[in-house]
């Protein structure tokens, strides 16, 4: 490790999407460690004993006194504004309702629509419970849908900018473009054109360099042409 922070991190993984993103944002300089999971990489035991839960991403930030490791992006995201908060720009605002508000649309995705479209619950309904390709991709449209409906209303606000909240990038940025990501893919197939203020922002944020440079294509780990066109997954 020869920046300080090391990342375990998968390409298309919408979690560590959201982290990259944010370290850039926040102008870090990291190093990445990939992750197959498809190799079970994040159930060997030396990962296991770094991040007990198996997932990704986790965050190892090498300090002076002590070495840090975390799991859950927004906590990691969080960690990443409090420790650098004079570099990059501010994930989180300065004023209380600010601050609410941009966690709100936060953990809306992250914890209401994300994990209902993750792969380990899409596995599991096609494989445990049998479902068809029909029924996977129902399940995924159906949830996606519902969650953008309700984000798009939470937008119609006068707190909205060229971003989630205001005319900078926040947390809840990192969280949106991944979630817009995986839904647009044939697999889901969400019309994002049905949410006009979310195709908007998500049009905003991709244009910036750091989003750009966080993107599952510009990964060592990128998804092959397989990956972009399954119709189900």
């Amino acid at each position: 490790m020869t920046s300080g922070i090391l990342l375990y991190s998968r390409s298309t993984s919408s979690a560590s999407y959201r982290v990259r993103i944010a370290l850039n944002l926040k102008k870090q300089r990291y190093d990445l460690k990939v992750m197959n999971l498809e190799q079970q990489h994040h159930k060997s035991g030396e990962y296991l004993s770094l991040n007990p839960q198996g997932l990704v991403p986790l965050l190892v930030h090498q300090l002076s006194d002590q070495e840090v490791k975390l799991n859950q992006s927004v906590a990691i995201m969080e960690y990443l504004e409090e420790t650098f908060p004079q570099q990059g720009a501010a994930l989180l605002p300065k004023d209380p309702v600010g601050r609410a508000r941009v966690r709100s649309l936060a953990l809306h995705i992250a914890c209401e629509m994300q994990p209902l479209n993750n792969s380990g619950v899409v596995n599991f309904i096609r494989s445990d419970m049998k479902g068809d390709t029909n029924t996977v991709k129902g399940w995924q449209l159906h949830w996606a849908e519902k969650g953008f409906t309700g984000l798009e209303k939470q937008l119609e606000s006068d707190s909205t900018g060229r971003f989630c909240h205001g005319n900078s990038p926040t947390l809840a940025d990192c969280c949106l473009v991944p979630q817009v990501f995986r839904c647009t893919l044939p697999r889901v197939g969400l019309d994002i054109s049905k949410y006009p203020k979310i195709k908007q922002i998500y049009d905003n944020c991709v244009q910036l360099p750091e989003v750009q440079q966080a993107m599952p294509q510009q990964q060592s780990d990128a998804p092959t042409d397989e990956f972009w066109s399954a119709t189900v997954g």
